[in-house]
């Protein structure tokens, strides 16, 4: 399998990672020395920072840990989203029920010790019969974070079966979480700002023509 790469520099590689190919996996197929600067989930696809050097990767991690990268993630949710944009604000764990899965949990309630905070901001950009598409933007960087909070919103990422209900049926041809991060915006160590994008796949978007 060969990597479809962004751009590239001395001190970072940028991928457009496919879906069903995790961040070890993508690990793999890079040369010796070179790191993944964050991680995406198996089944979502786009944007990969990759840092060349151990110096650059710890340059880029800081800008991550510090929330300084900005982040657009674009998602399909389940339901009709009547607000035009909102804000979760949560507290985020692992489920106590389910290893694989992060639980929501609300500042006060009990159990909440050592959880960490959690906060997305989302945009509706299209509504569909039964679906939404958004824009989404984490602040945080949780696991799971976008299809934990979208569930507990009541609207699930489209094909997630994780997080997603028992009677939730995935659009006609959806054969993943319609899940994407589409754009990563950081300070290279020059100083300068830089976006790096990455179109939607054309799997996912013939799910959105089917709608339409």
């Amino acid at each position: 399998m060969n990597l479809k790469i962004l751009f590239e520099d001395a001190n970072l590689l940028v991928v457009d990672k496919e879906a069903w190919i995790d961040v070890e996996g993508v690990q793999k197929l890079l040369p010796e020395g070179y790191a993944p600067a964050h991680r995406l989930d198996k089944d979502t696809s786009g944007v990969l920072l990759v840092a060349k050097t151990p110096e650059s990767l710890e340059f880029f991690r800081q800008q991550f840990k510090q929330r300084m990268v900005e982040k657009i993630y674009l998602c399909l949710a389940e339901g009709r989203i009547e607000q035009k944009q909102g804000e979760i604000e949560t507290l985020l764990g692992r489920s106590p029920n389910d290893r694989r899965k992060q639980k929501v949990f609300l500042p006060g309630e009990p159990g909440t010790q050592g959880k960490r905070e959690a906060v997305t901001k989302y945009k509706v950009a299209k509504r569909y019969a039964g679906y939404t598409f958004l824009e989404v933007k984490p602040k945080t960087g949780r696991k799971h974070q976008i299809r934990a909070h979208l569930s507990h919103l009541g609207h699930p990422v489209a094909g997630d079966k994780l997080y997603g209900f028992k009677n939730q049926k995935a659009p006609e041809g959806l054969k993943r979480q319609f899940l994407h991060a589409y754009s990563l915006c950081l300070t290279m160590p020059n100083g300068k700002k830089k976006e790096f994008t990455s179109p939607l796949p054309v799997e996912l978007q013939k799910v959105l023509d089917d709608l339409a």
